[in-house]
């Protein structure tokens, strides 16, 4: 997702190691004191390959971000388990809830990611506590304010992913750090392939140096070779333009479709495209006709992000010490996890990736796979409710809504009192379309825990879908409010729902509460900025303030369609109809079927004296959008 460097290669080279000397100490001793936490093993014999393996670290997938709970000074903190960082990293207003104090003083440092760069300083923990144990002193880089909205506070890097072997177990909810111990060195180390009679692949890596530790190797997209970052980062995996270019495939390509804008570390956002491609190759798998993700992004020394979706469809161990890196494929969709499918509708994603694509890599090969330290690590299967819990969410993640309500029933029946299953297996039914079951388990996790924010807010949205009445939608909201930090991210969505239940002061309330407390949260500020100036010019009130709003949204990201949009309503309500004319205009240039642009400057050029060209307006948004006249009018809106 980002790596570190400062404005030049060279004092890249002389100054990163000495300002992140404390931070590599640091991480040794921690290594060594982990290591002595793992369970016993037998002493290898000669020509015996064994291997140990940290205790798990739990990780939680958020959509497709794995997500794991650690404590900085004391205070729980919730870290994004992000392969693709050059180091652990946390956002700048962290710093001072989190009690860190710088510890290097460093020029020209920067993050750099898909967005471009930030600048960037180096702070301490005084304590780091994960999977139960505590280091003091503990360095991390500083920057990249927002991080996907998954709500984490920063990022696990490759400073941790590099004191040993590691394995990405996604789809079971753990990474795990491992040492292999004897003759391992031609040894195939994918332990799990051979008790569950799995065939696996393996690929060769770089090697990986303190200055450059991430883990790339090559893949083949179309029969050309490409260079590829394994990022469990990124949410999806995406090719670069030139890559894609290089298959014969571009944005203007018949059957490419717009797939939305991405960003990471930096200011900067970049569309992406999705399309069909012939054959995606990656060591022994073949992926024929595989849909991937392309988009206008920059990679140092890459072609392509392996993303967390790769990752949750596999099971993957690098082995640094070997330059390997081994996989097997877990099932399901590879790619593109927000395409539906239906079971026998995978051809494109993963009937290529079954066993008959991976040549020489049959049972027999991984019958060699050297065995974990007891029989239950063969097979990883949860054992407690929180373990089934995290399986879970890697399935909703991966679209197997069924997986994840059978997992989540028995989370459910292990840990009845736990209110946080119950409000996820709620999610997972909405998803599915199943309201009733849904509604269900949001009352219970309330019930269980009448202050979960999370569970009230999803509750009132239902509640406000199912148009049951707006006294019960508000008490919910009220009840969130009243739960939630002031600089909650579900905020925004607080005043949302406000406004949908016409209360737009409330509404307007919220998003003063998230703007103040984010001032460095550029991505989501255009955002906040312009529903609050869209409530006041809906509502005809402060009209001054939200052409202060839409400006500063439209300086945070120019040329948006729906800040113009909102723009222009506010100069239609001051009644200065040229500008609002003049931004309808730029608007639907953008988006030429957006209705409430359409009806805005009806409604302005009407009041200019154009009326046939105001009639004109009027009537194509209404045949776009048939109640726009009858939603306008509640806010006074209206011819």
């Amino acid at each position: 997702m980002s790596e570190v460097a400062p404005s030049d290669r060279t004092s890249y080279r002389k100054r990163w190691p000495t300002a992140r000397g404390a931070a590599a100490h640091t991480l040794r001793a921690a290594a060594c004191t982990l290591f002595a936490l793992i369970a016993r093993v037998p002493a290898a014999h000669a020509g015996q390959c064994t291997i140990a393996r940290s205790p798990d670290i739990p990780v939680t997938m958020t959509r497709t971000g794995p997500m794991v709970h650690a404590q900085l000074n004391g205070k729980d903190a919730l870290l994004l388990a992000d392969s693709g960082a050059f180091f652990s990293l946390i956002v700048p207003s962290a710093v001072k809830e989190y009690q860190l104090h710088p510890e290097h003083h460093i020029e020209n440092l920067y993050i750099e990611g898909i967005g471009g760069r930030e600048h960037a300083q180096v702070v301490q923990a005084r304590t780091f506590q994960l999977i139960g144990k505590t280091w003091e002193n503990v360095d991390f880089v500083v920057g990249g304010e927002k991080l996907g909205g998954m709500g984490a506070v920063g990022v696990l890097g490759q400073n941790v992913f590099r004191i040993a072997d590691v394995e990405y177990d996604l789809a079971n909810g753990v990474i795990r750090l491992i040492w292999p111990q004897g003759q391992c060195k031609d040894q195939p180390l994918a332990y799990w392939a051979g008790a569950a009679q799995k065939p696996y692949s393996v690929l060769e890596i770089e090697a990986g140096t303190v200055i450059e530790p991430h883990t790339r190797s090559v893949a083949y997209l179309n029969g050309h070779k490409i260079r590829v970052l394994f990022d469990t980062g990124a949410g999806s995996s995406v090719l670069t333009l030139d890559a894609a270019k290089r298959a014969g495939i571009t944005p203007t390509s018949a059957g490419v479709n717009p797939a939305g804008d991405s960003w990471g570390i930096g200011r900067r956002e970049t569309q992406t495209w999705i399309a069909r491609f012939a054959s995606f190759k990656i060591g022994d798998e073949e992926i024929q006709h595989a849909q991937l993700r392309f988009g206008d992004i920059e990679l140092h020394d890459a072609d392509m992000l392996i993303g967390a979706d790769f990752f949750l469809s596999h099971r993957i161990y690098v082995a640094s010490g070997q330059k390997r890196l081994y996989f097997t494929y877990n099932g399901g969709p590879v790619f593109d996890l927000a395409a539906k499918r239906a079971p026998a509708e995978s051809a494109d994603a993963s009937a290529s990736a079954s066993a008959d694509a991976r040549a020489g890599a049959g049972p027999e090969a991984a019958a060699r796979a050297p065995a974990p330290p007891d029989e239950r690590a063969r097979l990883d299967l949860p054992t407690d409710a929180a373990g089934y819990a995290r399986r879970a969410a890697a399935s909703a993640a991966r679209h197997d809504f069924d997986a994840a309500v059978a997992d989540l029933t028995h989370a459910c029946e292990l840990a009845p009192t736990e209110a946080s299953y119950f409000y996820q297996r709620g999610v997972v039914y909405l998803q599915k379309k199943q309201p009733d079951p849904a509604l269900a388990d949001f009352d219970q996790a309330i019930r269980l825990k009448p202050d979960d924010a999370e569970a009230l807010l999803a509750r009132a949205s239902l509640r406000l879908g199912r148009h049951e009445p707006a006294a019960a939608v508000t008490a919910d909201l009220d009840a969130a409010d009243r739960a939630l930090p002031r600089d909650a991210d579900s905020r925004l969505m607080l005043g949302n729902i406000y406004l949908d239940v016409g209360q737009p002061g409330a509404a307007v309330a919220q998003y003063s509460k998230w703007i103040d407390s984010h001032p460095h949260d550029e991505h989501s500020m255009a955002m906040a900025l312009n529903s609050r100036c869209r409530v006041r010019a809906l509502e005809g009130q402060e009209l001054e303030q939200a052409l202060l709003d839409c400006n500063a949204a439209l300086k945070l990201k120019p040329g948006t369609a729906q800040f113009l949009d909102s723009r222009g309503l506010v100069y239609l309500r001051q009644s200065n109809y040229d500008k609002a004319i003049a931004d309808y205009d730029a608007a639907l240039k953008l988006r030429p079927k957006a209705a409430w642009s359409l009806y805005g400057r009806g409604l302005a050029k009407s009041r200019k004296g154009l009326n046939a060209e105001g009639q004109a307006d009027i009537a194509a948004a209404t045949a776009v959008e048939p109640t726009i006249a009858e939603r306008a009018r509640k806010f006074g809106v209206a011819p």
